[in-house]
């Protein structure tokens, strides 16, 4: 089987040599996203909140230019700035996780790209 390389002008750019997901065996890759808005290539103004609803945002774009949704989410890996800010990311985050939540990881990173408060990345089933 051959990975399927997956790219949408609906989240932002890579940064860099990578791909925004990659499909593999029915499970998608998704590099992590942080909160750029796909228009300007700008991060997006306002805390943690608004940082993190950008980045689902963004998460949500490539998972359905991958054939999957939120719903079909097994692991997700959240980075932050400051763990202080657990709690705020953490009410946008349940959100969009409603119900049968994925495992998650969080870690707080010495530094994320941009300067920004927040980085998601996941791993979810596609639908067939």
């Amino acid at each position: 089987m051959i990975k399927q390389i997956v790219q949408t002008d609906h989240a932002p750019k890579a940064i860099g040599p990578y791909s925004q997901a990659v499909i593999y065996q029915g499970i998608a890759y998704l590099s992590g996203q942080i909160p750029l808005d796909p228009a300007s290539g700008q991060v997006v103004e306002g805390g943690i909140a608004e940082q993190t609803e950008r980045v689902m945002l963004n998460l949500g774009r490539v998972l359905e230019a991958s054939g999957s949704s939120f719903k079909q989410v097994l692991k997700t890996t959240v980075f932050l700035a400051d763990m202080a800010e657990f709690p705020k990311m953490n009410e946008v985050y349940a959100m969009y996780f409603p119900n049968d939540p994925p495992a998650r990881a969080t870690v707080q990173a010495a530094g994320l790209p941009r300067g920004v408060r927040v980085e998601i990345e996941c791993i979810a089933a596609v639908t067939a």
